[in-house]
């Protein structure tokens, strides 16, 4: 049992509120996963600034002043934010540019996110002091997906946790297991794919963002998802221009979508949704087996 929680916000002048309102339904559903939890936050000036690209880190033992130093050696106009378990660092460079300055630098270090967009934070302990170490309800941005997590399949260190970022701005939430992830995993690692962890879910995050670098939307890879994966699950996944939700044919994974003019929510549970603005005026669903629901910014 995990919960999700993801904003996709359609109204401008909500972005300064997306932090705001992505802790509120991140802290409705802690008890679904106590373990750890983890954050994707699109457009936030702070992590990912007009111009920049953005690379997610976790930093293990290394200080942020450790890894600026490292880095400004190939990058000099780096810099580098301090989210607790977690560092962010961005330049004015292009994404492949920059990851490959971190991975160069610092090969110790896990890339758990990279793109123009997006800033990943992942992290062991309850959710809602993650919350804060994170500093996530001063964030700004038109798009959050959250994930508290309860292991089932992996270890608890911040390298299991969701989201899985491993493609530029492309994050995955799971809540469920998928029963044929080793076949898949074999599979995806003959194809080149190089794994960060054993968790099931970054099995099905390496499988979509292989169907997006083939040129497939996001609304067909998870099509081909579905056809190829067994199990139980509900995703989320979101891209720098799209959030899109899917769940497994028998649909046992709960999930529920409100949607009014002004932004487009989904959650594990109703309480986690019932403190954003206007949601006595929302569509509110819960999405059917194996049909793929995706919004574009």
């Amino acid at each position: 049992m995990c919960g999700i929680v993801g904003l996709h916000l359609r109204e401008p002048s909500l972005y300064p509120r997306l932090g705001e309102l992505l802790t509120g339904m991140l802290c409705q559903v802690t008890e679904r996963g106590p373990d750890s939890a983890g954050v994707a936050v699109y457009g936030d000036p702070r992590w990912s600034p007009p111009g920049h690209a953005s690379v997610s880190l976790l930093p293990g033992t290394a200080t942020p002043d450790q890894v600026a130093t490292a880095l400004r050696e190939r990058v000099p106009d780096v810099a580098v934010v301090d989210a607790g378990q977690t560092l962010v660092v961005h330049a004015p460079v292009d994404v492949d540019t920059l990851v490959d300055a971190v991975r160069t630098a610092l090969p110790e270090l896990l890339v758990i996110g990279s793109g123009e967009e997006v800033a990943v934070l992942k992290g062991v302990g309850h959710p809602q002091l993650l919350a804060a170490e994170f500093g996530l309800a001063q964030a700004q941005g038109w798009q959050g997906v959250a994930h508290t997590r309860m292991a089932t399949e992996s270890a608890v260190t911040p390298a299991h946790c969701h989201p899985f970022s491993v493609g530029t701005d492309q994050c995955l939430v799971h809540n469920g297991s998928f029963a044929n992830h080793a076949t898949i995993r074999r599979e995806l690692a003959a194809g080149g794919a190089v794994f960060d962890s054993d968790n099931d879910s970054e099995v099905g995050a390496r499988f979509v963002a292989a169907q997006l670098a083939a040129g497939y939307d996001l609304e067909k890879s998870l099509k081909l998802l579905c056809e190829r994966f067994d199990g139980f699950y509900t995703l989320l996944v979101s891209t720098k221009d799209s959030f899109a939700i899917v769940r497994d044919a028998i649909a046992c994974k709960p999930a529920v979508v409100a949607e009014t003019p002004e932004w487009v929510a989904m959650a594990s549970e109703y309480r986690a949704l019932a403190g954003l603005p206007g949601v006595e005026r929302a569509r509110i669903f819960e999405p059917e087996p194996e049909e793929v629901y995706a919004w574009q910014r």
